[in-house]
């Protein structure tokens, strides 16, 4: 279907809403069709936006349909970083908790300009491996950062890169001393190119007219936001042969909305380090347990969670 134009003042104009009176009172129109060599055909269609995609591992691409001139990102981030896990030794005078990895830069509920008919490219951060190496009695422990998430257009360009989460590190420790030396992983920076829409109305998939600023679904819980990860925790060396230390937390992702993975627990036999989840780092591992110490864990992978308007 091609677009539609009206005349405005002598001029004509792409038609974005039309009307018509039904029994005297003004109604908008979802479809407008006209006679084309005696066949009825579909000129015009008021455009509904469908439910929200998701978009949770490796890369692709996707149109942009006819009559949406928006992308609504209710969410996205990069991936997060892997955890360490923990170290122990014989007799070093203390034991080594792994540090959490840093969380992605994110985007919650914001409105993007495109082009109808343009291609739409992405790709989905990961999350970093965990830190669990055993050479020489577990040391060095070094995880691994988190992969970009990013959006761009054939025609718009570069919407957004979110950067990943660094991976944590324990470095520099012996059997016998000197105690290791744990770097939380770091922040991922959020680099935001696109046209941001913040004000306009759009007709939503119940029919209804609604202004962008309600939108606030993303896990932000507010219209508009972006921006970088959180470092990871560091709980760092506890002090005495055979101390106890628990794992450090995993940095949460979207502004502290979603929690980063537990540390491990240092109590009886111990517990590893939880996972991620969206963007969120994993929890690093304990020490001194029964056993020895706990692994660190993985980042959680990123994502992009969208659907397309038409912002008037």
């Amino acid at each position: 279907m091609a677009n539609t134009y009206g005349k405005v003042s002598g001029t004509f104009e792409e038609i974005e809403n039309a009307y018509g009176k039904v029994s005297g009172t003004w109604q908008e129109a979802d479809e407008i069709y006209a006679k084309v060599s005696g066949t009825w055909e579909l000129v015009f269609a008021a455009f509904t936006p469908g439910s929200i995609q998701t978009l949770s591992s490796g890369s692709g691409s996707f149109t942009v349909p006819d009559g949406a001139n928006a992308i609504h990102i209710q969410a996205s981030v990069g991936g997060g970083g892997g955890a360490a896990g923990g170290a122990d030794y014989d007799k070093a005078g203390g034991e080594s908790a792994g540090a959490g990895g840093g969380s992605g830069a994110y985007v919650s509920d914001k409105v993007f300009s495109v082009t109808e008919g343009e291609t739409i490219s992405y790709s989905i951060g990961g999350g970093g491996a965990a830190g669990n190496q055993t050479a020489n009695f577990k040391q060095p422990r070094i995880a691994s950062a988190g992969t970009n998430t990013t959006l761009s257009g054939s025609t718009t360009g570069s919407i957004f890169t979110l950067g990943a989460g660094g991976g944590s590190s324990g470095t520099g420790g012996g059997v016998q001393g000197p105690l290791r030396t744990n770097t939380a992983g770091t922040a991922g920076s959020a680099t935001i190119n696109g046209t941001a829409i913040t004000s306009g109305n759009f007709r939503d998939s119940d029919g209804s007219t609604k202004s962008v600023t309600t939108l606030t679904s993303g896990p932000v819980g507010s219209f508009n936001q972006s921006g970088n990860g959180v470092v990871g925790a560091n709980n760092g060396n506890c002090g005495g042969d055979n101390c106890r230390i628990g794992g450090s937390t995993g940095a949460a992702s979207y502004a502290g909305n979603i929690a980063g993975g537990a540390g491990g627990s240092s109590s009886g036999s111990g517990t590893a380090g939880s996972a991620g989840t969206r963007g969120s780092d994993g929890g690093g591992g304990a020490a001194q347990t029964n056993s020895g110490s706990t692994n660190g864990a993985v980042g959680g992978n990123g994502e992009i969670r969208y659907r397309f308007l038409r912002v008037n």
